[in-house]
């Protein structure tokens, strides 16, 4: 089969045939039609985080594709089906964390494209479990950046616990921040979109964001405190200013939901204004199969819009350097 792998940290990644993987016990093959690029897998490609994969590897966890077969253990009927495999490769299924439905949190978790094997190829295996339905409602196109994308911001504006009317500030409007307005809204909160592109801004007016803050040209702390300050802000782009205006934007009892993981991995909060403002600070990571679940049935049912282009698997290091440069309106989504 075809693959990208990545050979060596920081270094293009290598395009062409590697061995097609069998389905061990627990376990289906699933051939692959969609893998969304994830900045995720460009961190995993250049070995930027603290706890890093071990080269050779594939990347990619927005994968969609159909069961091709099934390994020991695992009901044959699950051959034809259409699955997403998600971030969360595999959880333990047994600790605190997972038994109460946080398995995201759970410390043996496996990691789709990280620590084993993902999506930029042909076919791929995955835990039969963790692999999740997708109805036939929602296009392979439209379901790989769900599959992230889609949950991940679900999850965040989940945690917020937003409530009709109450004001949110998304900061960064791309691959996940036009899913996350969309949440919002759907939540029922009054959205303002930040950004440092008139082109994204634009996106967001058309998605129905109530205001709009270009912070390139003027400052979004002062233009959302004029808006009476956020009670929600939703921090996506990983730059450590853009976390900071996202925490100086909230009212009195806001909640700063910390999503994006910025280089340096700090965030200074001035304790003062945490304290004396009842300010929260949430991290939120991924959704559930239950969260995801949740996002394809919303997509389906038509109250989100998918903004994603497709490219090659040949094309993946181009792709790459779009997505670093800010040049993809939303999401790429390698076709296969």
């Amino acid at each position: 089969m075809r693959a990208a792998v990545v050979t060596e940290f920081g270094k293009p990644l290598a395009v062409g045939e590697v061995p097609t993987p069998e389905p061990g016990p627990g376990e289906v093959l699933v051939r692959l039609e969609a893998s969304g690029i994830c900045h995720t897998d460009i961190h995993a490609a250049h070995g930027d985080w603290p706890v890093k994969p071990t080269p050779p590897f594939i990347p990619g966890h927005e994968g969609v594709g159909v069961v091709q077969a099934v390994g020991e253990g695992v009901d044959a009927a699950k051959v034809g089906a259409r699955v997403a495999i998600p971030w969360l490769g595999a959880a333990c299924g047994e600790c605190a964390h997972c038994v109460s439905g946080w398995e995201t949190l759970c410390e043996a978790q496996q990691n789709t494209g990280y620590s084993v094997d993902g999506c930029y190829a042909e076919h791929t295996v995955a835990d039969a479990r963790y692999a999740v339905p997708v109805p036939d409602g929602v296009s392979s196109l439209d379901a790989a950046p769900l599959t992230c994308a889609g949950v991940t911001t679900y999850k965040a504006v989940k945690v917020a616990g937003i409530t009709p009317t109450e004001k949110v500030a998304v900061f960064g409007i791309g691959g996940l921040g036009h899913l996350a307005l969309q949440y919002a809204r759907i939540a029922g909160g009054i959205t303002v979109a930040v950004d440092v592109e008139d082109a994204k801004l634009e996106l967001a007016t058309d998605l129905g964001a109530d205001h709009t803050v270009n912070a390139a040209t003027e400052d979004p702390v002062a233009a959302i405190q004029a808006l009476g300050g956020a009670d929600v802000a939703i921090a996506l782009a990983a730059s450590p200013r853009s976390f900071e205006q996202a925490f100086a934007s909230l009212r009195r009892g806001g909640r700063l939901v910390c999503v994006a993981l910025p280089a340096d991995g700090v965030l200074p909060v001035p304790v003062f204004d945490l304290v004396l403002k009842g300010i929260k600070v949430i991290g939120s990571i991924v959704g559930t199969r239950a969260d995801l679940a949740e996002v394809f049935e919303l997509h389906a049912a038509g109250r989100t819009r998918v903004i994603a282009e497709g490219t090659t698997l040949d094309r993946v290091n181009e792709a790459f350097e779009d997505v670093l440069a800010g040049k993809v309106p939303a999401r790429l989504v390698i076709e296969l």
